[in-house]
């Protein structure tokens, strides 16, 4: 996700347009409540009735003296340390305390020489994605995902931290994982999260261009198009991970045993509710529909033969195909909504009360913010809760060790190479 291009992008979000959508985002108003279309969108899934509260927020910078270049993710090690980490799109690690007055971020590990980014790379390549191994504190592994060059790729790697110094990553420690050719620049997915079950989940994105030209979404023989699901922790003949006995098509004919999920046009960002398990996914849209949605084992969620829950291809489908559970336009009339939807997490926090227990994702390009509650298959809530009179450009939503949500965002939606980005936090009003 980092640029928006207008056949539908990745979609870190919109370079080609980028002036003109500077101008229309800078046009969104702020106020407790969502108005006009907006509102529509808010409250198209909100049941009749609902009197559950969802309070608005503002953001404000959440470590006034730090910036980065281009910040596409904040996570922690879940160590025990209040330490937290932030990928650079170029290729850098970046590890400070998580306190307010923090002055310096240390590299942790610097990936450039590895990685294919912008200006050499698309706006969508890049180091994108990092977790922590469950037993990190014993076992000192993390996992990134990166795009590389010659061929074109997205790459899966382990690394270490070093013994004598757990702020610093051993660059010569690398191992990788899984490498899955990439015919474009666009569409990474490039997720990486592990499970409460202790497997590694991977978001892959449809191989990029527009229209999904190699129909990756309904194809279970690649592996684009899909999210992933593997065992880090052993390995089967041949690869450098195994594949969970588990996993819903181990045993079809044809298919890739690594797949978990799978009719996805480019997942950008996932995350799991800690307290239920559930796996929520911002799904970005060609050019009409954003979506989240819950994924299943085994779940087809229709791309390219719908965009949300829109048809978009005139084609059947053998398997049931799941609905998202929220979807918004990218436009109502001549106001934009929202381009490029950026998944978000399951509050669990205490700082925002009124919000715990609420999925909070927002939008790349406008800076909106949504809020839903969601519980027995059905939308309890679902409002705008953040709407920027000068918009912070999402690039991602991340979660410290207290479970406090943090928010990566751009200075600009051009995509410079070097572009200025910071993090924030919410707010209540």
């Amino acid at each position: 996700m980092i640029s928006v291009d207008p056949e539908g992008g990745a979609r870190l979000v919109l370079y080609g347009l980028s002036s003109l959508l500077l101008g229309l985002a800078g046009a969104c108003t702020g106020g407790d409540q969502p108005s006009g279309p907006a509102a529509a969108v808010a409250q198209a899934t909100q049941p009749a009735g609902s009197v559950e509260s969802l309070p608005s927020v503002t953001l404000s910078r959440a470590f006034p003296r730090l910036t980065f270049s281009r910040p596409v993710f904040v996570t922690h090690a879940g160590d025990g340390s209040d330490r937290l980490f932030v990928l650079e799109q170029r290729g850098r690690i970046r590890m400070f305390r998580g306190r307010r007055d923090v002055e310096t971020a240390e590299v942790f590990l610097d990936l450039r020489s590895k990685v294919r980014a912008p200006p050499r790379g698309h706006n969508e390549e890049g180091l994108l994605a990092l977790a922590f191994h469950p037993g990190y504190r014993e076992n000192r592994r993390f996992y990134v995902y990166y795009s590389a060059s010659k061929p074109r790729r997205g790459v899966v790697s382990q690394f270490q931290t070093r013994a004598d110094d757990p702020n610093r990553a051993d660059p010569d420690s690398e191992r990788v994982i899984l490498e899955v050719e990439q015919p474009w620049g666009n569409h990474n997915g490039s997720t990486v999260l592990f499970g409460p079950d202790g497997y590694l989940y991977i978001s892959l994105g449809d191989g990029g261009a527009a229209n999904d030209p190699l129909g990756s979404g309904q194809d279970l023989s690649t592996l684009l198009g899909t999210i992933l699901r593997i065992d880090v922790d052993r390995q089967d003949e041949g690869l450098a991970y195994a594949i969970p006995a588990d996993n819903p098509f181990v045993h079809r004919p044809g298919a890739r045993g690594e797949i978990w999920a799978w009719g996805l046009r480019n997942v950008w960002r996932m995350s799991f509710d800690p307290e239920t398990g559930d796996l929520w996914a911002g799904d970005v849209g060609q050019n009409k529909w954003e979506e989240i949605d819950l994924i299943t084992k085994g779940g087809n969620y229709g791309w390219n033969i719908r965009e949300g829950r829109h048809a978009f291809k005139a084609a059947a489908s053998a398997e049931a195909l799941i609905d998202p559970v929220v979807e918004y336009p990218q436009r109502r009339g001549r106001e934009i909504i929202g381009l490029s939807v950026t998944g978000g997490y399951v509050y669990r926090g205490d700082r925002l009360a009124g919000l715990r227990g609420a999925y909070i994702y927002g939008d790349y390009v406008t800076g909106r913010i949504w809020a839903l509650r969601y519980a027995d298959g059905e939308v309890l809530a679902h409002r705008e809760i953040y709407t920027p009179s000068t918009p912070v450009y999402i690039a991602s939503f991340g979660e410290g060790p207290d479970g406090e949500l943090y928010i990566c965002g751009f200075d600009n939606l051009n995509g410079r190479p070097g572009g200025r980005g910071r993090l924030y936090r919410l707010n209540v009003r």
